[in-house]
């Protein structure tokens, strides 16, 4: 099998494992956002707990407004700024909807970045990292955003497993490989999920894990081979000694920098929607289980003592 068909072969079957929900609510909500945003939204990705239960009522949504440009599809020159020069931007949103309330979480990403973020040229993980997981098209304005955006999905897990492969033991089970590959991606972020949360994730979405792996072999940089037993599905990959040490020094500058870029996000999400200090509270709470009060000076002068408040979650364990 020549690369473009090993390739389409991994897009086909990505957008079949990752099909949309059909739910009326979702359908709503990614029609008030186009409307909020107008036509420069070329895509809407649907990801996260929602997505896995189907049910879009069942906490906070997490989209992806893929756009044209970053300008037309913010409400001022300063946001949109920030946006390209720190992708992406956050905001909350909620509609009404059948007597009941739909929320959600979006982030607003440029075709061209999500097309880079997801290739080798973008070396963090936190884009690659977080599209080889399963993500849904909620909807794509034609044919050609469509294709763009599921090799940009495609692409995401291949580059992954590029990068995380080399810092691996060379065998394993293909959940291994994605436990520890997902850990290190958390490690280069200020992440609150605990060590078990790659484990649950995996177990969640397991047919889809072990079949993009598997689809993905002949496209890796280096021989990767998948063997089936009747305990499980495993991994051999051939790297070499030179490779595996450029790796390990990669994820420890990608640990370092992304500990700076996620705590810039935070401060830039202060600015990026109303709400932006409960959100950031409510995110850390929900997934470290530690109660986070926010302070009256912190929500008077946030750019002045909101470090003292990361401080005391970084020293109660809510960052890790």
């Amino acid at each position: 099998m020549n690369q473009n068909s090993a390739q389409d072969k991994l897009v086909e079957k990505i957008a079949g494992l990752t099909p949309s929900p059909e739910h009326p609510a979702l359908a709503h909500l990614v029609e008030s956002l186009k409307d909020r945003h107008g036509s420069c939204v070329v895509s809407v990705l649907f990801y996260g707990s929602c997505l896995r239960s189907g049910d879009p009522y069942d906490g906070l949504v997490d989209l992806y407004l893929i756009v044209d440009r970053y300008r037309c599809a913010n409400s001022g020159w300063i946001k949109a700024a920030w946006n390209r020069v720190l992708p992406p931007n956050v905001f909350y949103a909620e509609f009404a909807h059948e007597g009941r309330t739909v929320r959600c979480k979006y982030a607003i990403l440029s075709l061209c970045d999500l097309e880079k973020g997801t290739s080798p040229r973008w070396f963090h993980s936190y884009l690659w990292g977080r599209f080889s997981q399963p993500t849904a098209v909620a909807w794509c304005r034609d044919a050609t955003a469509r294709d763009r955006v599921e090799h940009s999905l495609a692409r995401s897990v291949t580059t992954f497993l590029n990068r995380v492969l080399p810092s691996l033991p060379p065998q394993g089970s293909v959940q291994s490989l994605w436990g520890n590959g997902l850990q290190l991606s958390y490690g280069a972020e200020l992440r609150v999920e605990s060590s078990a949360r790659s484990r649950e994730l995996f177990e969640a979405n397991k047919t889809y894990y072990q079949q993009v792996t598997s689809l993905s072999a002949t496209l890796l940089d280096y021989p990767f081979t998948i063997s089936e037993t009747p305990q499980a599905i495993d991994y051999l990959a051939r790297i070499p000694p030179g490779r595996r040490l450029i790796s390990r020094v990669g994820w420890k500058i990608r640990a370092l920098l992304g500990k700076f870029l996620s705590l810039a996000r935070l401060i830039k999400a202060l600015f990026t929607f109303d709400g932006g200090l409960d959100y950031i509270a409510w995110k850390l709470e929900r997934h470290s289980g530690v109660h986070i009060d926010i302070p009256d000076r912190v929500r008077r002068y946030p750019l002045i003592f909101i470090w003292g408040l990361f401080l005391d979650l970084y020293r109660r364990g809510v960052f890790r």
